[in-house]
């Protein structure tokens, strides 16, 4: 699996993560928050799964990285929904195991907030307890719409 970077191309999972700390160390008086939000779309029988992650140097841009993944099976909202949090939890974990390795400063703690495609409207708002428990219970933050723009945004983008 590789990353894509819209002004570095492909990168593996480890290149990402050095570019991230790398924009970090440019401005380290800063504050930083790390975001991973994934989105799908079902076409057919195909679900098109994009992960985001996107490392923030607060009022002051910037930066994102995509991955795409294909499945052949049909999955119904809820159970589309569930995948998309797995996904971004499987990304931040392995975000926040990396990150302690390095130790690094620019996060005081491992601030990775996973953006989640729920809102209190439409269809998903009746599983919003269950997906927000998922994430808290693993140690993260939780955002929904309108503020999980990292889902419903940047990764929804490139799901078509």
């Amino acid at each position: 699996m590789y990353y894509i970077s819209p002004t570095k191309g492909r990168l593996t999972f480890e290149q990402m993560f050095r570019d991230i700390i790398s924009f970090t160390r440019e401005a380290p008086e800063e504050n930083y928050k790390l975001i991973v939000g994934t989105d799908s779309q079902m076409r057919d029988d195909i679900c098109c799964y994009v992960t985001a992650v996107i490392i923030l140097r607060e009022g002051k841009g910037g930066r994102f990285y995509y991955t795409r993944e294909r499945e052949k099976k049909k999955l119904n909202l809820k159970q589309r929904i569930f995948m998309e949090t797995a996904r971004s939890l499987g990304v931040a974990s392995r975000l926040t195991e990396r990150l302690a390795t390095v130790g690094f400063e620019a996060f005081k703690e491992p601030n990775i907030e996973i953006h989640l495609d729920i809102g209190k409207q439409g269809r998903t708002k009746d599983i919003i307890r269950e997906v927000v428990g998922m994430v808290v219970g693993s140690g993260f933050g939780a955002r929904i719409k309108p503020e999980s723009y990292g889902a419903f945004k940047v990764a929804d983008r490139f799901t078509k």
